[in-house]
């Protein structure tokens, strides 16, 4: 499907509102972005304080996405019997007293194993927002309200790093215990204020829901639902028979390899090794990209619901692939600075409209715990393989090349993309 999904899709979209419920998984979601970039710039400084050099250093960085990886599948396994909400805050709660144990850690063994024990908690929680964004969006502001979601995150990370060096003079022990306790308050709020809709642990969400999808009808609060052992879990194995998840696969891996992981390990060294720019350009040029971000990413998820998620996803892709190409070859800061504003835009794009879609693969009645947690470990993989594989291509040949190589992950994902089929309007698979 191109083009509009329908022709009454501007006002059915209009017209949609946000539930409440997502408005509290935004706020928690804002509390947890600014947490991690309070401590993302501190962490490894904090691990090369033990003075056993930047390679273990670095190990601690990835010991916490390593975690996230290989505990996916057991936190997808997780939401679909415990219930989204009971998975979420759990998650939440691991986080926090990991990185209250990072403060407090004595050595570097500690440190290394508080950090990466986090990473269980984090791939709890994600899975679960994730799945109650599915279960709680009405399927006509699913992009809108992954959109919230994503901005939530972008102005944490924007905003975190700036609240950490107003908290520089005061050590480094300190940043980590204030994300612990922002941590536990996101939880509570999360708790509570989803306690007073139990049925997120027991059945699919009543009162005005919409019906199946593309029916437009609502089901009445007084109708019966189903409980959990009678709601159908979608497996795997039913997921990878649409050609749309396993584009989203794809483009999961490509925003991890391309935005999360190589972006971020080859800009600081990129930056002084070719531009002979300071270190701290390399900061700027990361907000550069967040901002980008900031600025597409809300608009895609309000347009996404009119327009599809297919376009929003091949051209987001396409312009964070081309720009990434693009940076390899340029030897001005200005220039650069201008293709990392491109590469947020182009990743701004994706996101909301890759959570709709996987919405819409799903659909609010059927459990996508062990789907939803399949497409995490894509995006983690990606992002664990794209710093490594770029690291020994910039060695070896270059960071031209590695660039290149980068943005080519990218621009393959968008071409899946142009095989699988539009998910907006249509019934899940």
């Amino acid at each position: 499907m191109s083009g509009r999904a329908g022709s009454d899709e501007p006002e059915r979209t209009a017209r949609t509102p946000i539930p409440a419920d997502i408005w509290v998984l935004v706020s928690a979601a804002f509390i947890v972005a600014l947490g991690y970039g309070l401590i993302a710039p501190i962490l490894p400084q904090f691990a090369a304080s033990f003075d056993l050099g930047v390679t273990a250093a670095s190990v601690v960085v990835s010991s916490f996405a390593f975690f996230r990886l290989v505990f996916a599948p057991a936190g997808g396994r997780l939401v679909d019997r415990l219930g989204e909400r009971r998975v979420y805050v759990t998650g939440l709660l691991i986080v926090a007293a990991s990185t209250g144990a990072v403060a407090a850690a004595q050595d570097y063994w500690q440190l290394l194993l508080f950090r990466g024990l986090g990473g269980i908690g984090s791939t709890m929680f994600t899975v679960s927002a994730m799945a109650l964004i599915v279960r709680l969006a009405p399927p006509h502001a699913r992009g809108r309200a992954s959109g919230l979601y994503a901005s939530s995150f972008v102005f944490g990370n924007i905003l975190g790093p700036v609240a950490g060096g107003l908290l520089a003079g005061l050590g480094m022990r300190l940043p980590f215990i204030i994300y612990a306790a922002g941590l536990v308050v996101a939880a509570l709020v999360v708790w509570v204020r989803l306690e007073r809709q139990p049925q997120l642990d027991s059945q699919p969400v009543t009162g005005n829901r919409p019906g199946p999808e593309g029916t437009g009808a609502e089901v009445g609060s007084g109708e019966a639902a189903a409980a959990p052992a009678e709601r159908e879990r979608m497996r795997f194995r039913d997921a990878w028979q649409d050609s749309a998840y396993k584009a989203a696969l794809g483009s999961g891996l490509a925003v991890g390899w391309a935005a999360m992981g190589a972006r971020i390990a080859m800009y600081p060294l990129f930056v002084v090794a070719v531009l002979g720019a300071e270190p701290a350009v390399s900061g700027v040029a990361l907000t550069v990209f967040s901002v980008g971000m900031a600025v597409s990413v809300s608009m895609a998820g309000r347009f996404t619901d009119t327009w599809g998620r297919r376009p929003f996803l091949i051209v987001g892709l396409g312009v964070l692939g081309a720009a990434t190409m693009a940076v390899g070859l340029v030897d001005s800061i200005w220039v650069f600075f201008v293709l990392s504003l491109l590469a947020g835009l182009g990743g701004g794009l994706i996101n909301p409209a890759q959570q709709a879609a996987l919405g819409d693969i799903i659909g609010p009645d059927r459990k996508g715990g062990t789907v939803l947690s399949r497409f995490q470990m894509a995006q983690d993989l990606g992002a664990i393989a794209g710093p490594i594989v770029s690291g020994m291509l910039v060695d070896a040949l270059g960071y031209g090349l590695a660039f290149t190589v980068t943005g080519a992950v990218a621009l393959l994902a968008a071409l899946g993309w142009l095989c699988a089929r539009e998910t907006l309007g249509t019934r899940p698979a």
